[in-house]
């Protein structure tokens, strides 16, 4: 299945990772859940993308199993050096555990339809004590919103109100 993120995944960093934004809002959430793993734990990495935020937590010592859906956003992660696999997160429950803990990043839970199972998978992998930090993006993102007000992009800015919004691809 050819997604969107197959299609942007050889651009990803210039859209998203190595953008000022982009690059801030990481740090940020790294700053967030660098205190909830130790080097040497074994950290589930939901939604990987790229491998960002694998590599940073295998440079602290973890050991990290990323996974996503997107075959080409796989292959970026594998050849920067990430244990990546293809692999949706609906059906993480073929993984074997245990880990440690597990993290999901900028959204990709948003594209999970059936969270309840994925909750079920999670509480089977890992230890019922385990950190697990989950990055949602919600409905209104107010910096988007403001920015698109400003410069007269009035669409732009009521984009996600509605909850109806679809990926631009």
């Amino acid at each position: 299945m050819n997604t969107a993120f197959d299609q942007i995944a050889p651009a990803y960093g210039t859209l998203w990772s190595e953008t000022p934004h982009g690059r801030m809002q990481r740090e940020e959430v790294w700053r967030e859940i660098d205190p909830l793993f130790r080097s040497g734990d074994r950290i589930l990495d939901l939604g990987c993308g790229t491998g960002d935020d694998a590599l940073h937590l295998e440079s602290l010592g973890a050991e990290v199993l990323a996974i996503d859906a997107s075959s080409p956003m796989v292959e970026i992660a594998e050849s920067r050096g990430c244990a990546a696999r293809q692999l949706a997160i609906e059906e993480v429950g073929r993984l074997e555990g245990p880990f440690a803990g597990a993290i999901s990043n900028f959204g990709a839970l948003n594209c999970v339809e059936d969270l309840r199972n994925v909750a079920r998978s999670l509480a089977r992998l890992l230890p019922a004590d385990a950190p697990v930090a989950l990055c949602v993006l919600g409905r209104f993102f107010w910096r988007e919103s403001f920015e698109s007000v400003r410069s007269g992009n009035f669409k732009r800015a009521a984009r996600r109100w509605s909850g109806e919004t679809e990926w631009p691809g």
